[in-house]
């Protein structure tokens, strides 16, 4: 049986086209935290022939968001930001790891980092959430 952090992701990435088109595979989810993987393909790199900028950011968004939403409440992105690391390259795999720093009735703020296939940190990433006073589902009994 699913849990409601898993029904609520499914429903996220149900109408998510482009974590989709980005292969992001949930590995894990809970409230307050997530792990996600993707492998990089080819169409993801840039001019210089590494992975744009917006891959690393885009899958650690979709990673905090996750894990903000999984607590039952429709929340969203009000300030992000990326260090990066490391470039990366057309068939590294990368493992998003999310990380709940604060929960209150209006705001979350989340982290999270991705790793590649090689263990090497590629990214850091901050993001301050707007929780809403909207259920996902009648059963989100969340009440922080």
């Amino acid at each position: 049986m699913l849990t409601l952090a898993q029904k609520i992701v499914d429903a996220m990435m149900l109408e998510d086209a482009f974590s989709q088109w980005l292969g992001i595979r949930v590995i894990e989810v809970a409230p307050g935290h997530c792990q996600l993987q993707m492998q990089v393909s080819p169409a993801m790199l840039n001019g210089f022939g590494i992975a744009h900028g917006g891959i690393a950011f885009s899958l650690c968004d979709s990673g905090c968001s996750f894990a903000v939403n999984a607590h039952g409440r429709k929340a969203m992105s009000v300030e992000t930001g990326i260090s990066q690391f490391k470039a990366i390259q057309s068939g590294d795999v990368l493992n998003c790891y999310v990380r709940e720093e604060s929960l209150g009735k209006k705001l979350g703020v989340y982290t999270a980092e991705s790793i590649n296939q090689d263990e090497n940190r590629i990214a850091l990433f901050k993001g301050t959430y707007h929780r809403s006073d909207k259920k996902w589902f009648e059963e989100s009994a969340e009440t922080a």
